[in-house]
């Protein structure tokens, strides 16, 4: 079965621009986002680990400021809740593309 426009097999086949597809050194748009979204994900764990980290501190004494560790559960959950609308909202984007007749 012939490939005319390049989609299987993938690494050695030209492109139309005379180019050869495969790996580069280069980020893609793909890479891009995914970095930026790895990059959102540890931040989100790292916020989540200082207001747990908070909580414990207050419990045990070792921390008296109730207001700092208020703000710091609340940011954690409103940035956990960012990261959840982003993932539905691409799951959505997902589906509709695998919906699309071709």
């Amino acid at each position: 079965m012939s490939d005319p426009v390049g989609l299987i097999g993938g690494s050695g086949s030209p492109l139309p621009n005379g180019k050869p597809q495969g790996p580069s050194n280069e980020p893609t748009d793909g890479d891009a986002f995914r970095q930026a979204l790895f990059g959102q994900l540890r931040e989100v764990s790292e916020m989540r680990q200082d207001a747990d980290k908070a909580v414990e501190d207050l419990m045990t004494g070792e921390r008296t400021d109730l207001e700092g560790v208020l703000l710091a559960t609340q940011k954690a959950d409103t940035a956990f809740q960012l990261l959840q609308q982003m993932r539905n909202r691409v799951m959505e984007a997902y589906q509709e593309i695998q919906q699309m007749r071709v």
